[in-house]
């Protein structure tokens, strides 16, 4: 039984869900996150997003436990700006699906992140120029063979028409150690197996100490689904695809309209003493 906010830790996705690009954080979500940290609430992100892509947003909001990041693969503490848990990608596998992947599909680009925190992109187009112009990400072109350290995934570009035949392929192939994600429509991933937003948030209550029955979770697209159900509570954003809407007790308002400041502020009602 839930008796104050101490006890509750509220985890958003990102992209579509706390914000939208390039419109960034409505006001309404900065301004409720501040108040429901400082009424003793917990809050964090869980998203495909790197270090450096995230460290940006926390000028404008604070994080009071670690961050799922890279799809599940890394809990990161940017109070300490320190890694907490980590899975890397098995390469020897990563490797060789891409290289079947670019040779079936050559107009797709790869964007591998590395334990460096640089991202190499490995056979660029339009849509890696928009992905890495938006989130303003710097980055190497590279071949595949001069991508160097451990990589903790990979996320395939392009356009949602010429991912279908991607994802077609992803279904009929099968790579040790790792598995296929689709995490937005002209996004798809290359994950390490076994690392994901749900068994990620599972890691993340025992270190937080916070029981899973006293999380809130909310997300928009099919790589939440996971996370959504781990969760003690699901909460969908308005903006939610349906399968995500089906999985969770209820629905706020859409990303730009604010819906995780909905969350919060509700929250705040029903604990705060």
């Amino acid at each position: 039984m839930i008796q104050s906010l101490n006890e509750l830790l509220v985890i958003s996705d990102i992209d579509n869900t706390l914000l939208s690009v390039p419109e960034a954080i409505p006001a309404c979500n900065r301004e409720m996150i501040r108040l429901f940290n400082r009424l003793g609430g917990h809050f964090t992100v869980a998203t495909g997003r790197t270090v450096a892509s995230v460290r940006p947003f926390l000028k404008e909001i604070e994080l009071s436990a670690p961050a799922i990041l890279y799809g599940g693969g890394m809990l990161y503490d940017f109070n300490k700006d320190i890694p907490v848990d980590v899975t890397f990608i098995d390469k020897i596998s990563a490797k060789a699906a891409l290289r079947d992947l670019l040779a079936a599909f050559p107009r797709v680009g790869a964007e591998i992140m590395t334990d460096s925190g640089r991202l190499y992109v490995v056979n660029p187009n339009e849509q890696t120029v928009r992905h890495t112009h938006e989130e303003s990400l710097d980055y190497v072109v590279c071949d595949l063979d001069d991508v160097p350290g451990e990589w903790h995934k990979v996320l395939l570009a392009d356009s949602a028409a010429a991912l279908a035949p991607v994802q077609q392929f992803a279904q009929e192939h099968s790579y040790e150690n790792l598995y296929f994600l689709p995490t937005n429509s002209v996004y798809f991933e290359l994950m390490p197996k076994g690392a994901t937003k749900g068994t990620a948030l599972k890691r993340l209550s025992s270190w937080t100490g916070i029981a899973l029955e006293n999380i809130y979770a909310v997300g928009d697209y099919y790589n939440d689904i996971e996370l959504l159900r781990t969760a003690g509570h699901g909460i969908a954003i308005g903006n939610a695809v349906a399968e995500v809407k089906l999985v969770c007790e209820r629905t706020v308002l859409p990303c730009t309209d604010g819906g995780v400041a909905e969350l919060l502020y509700s929250l705040i009602k029903q604990f705060s003493k």
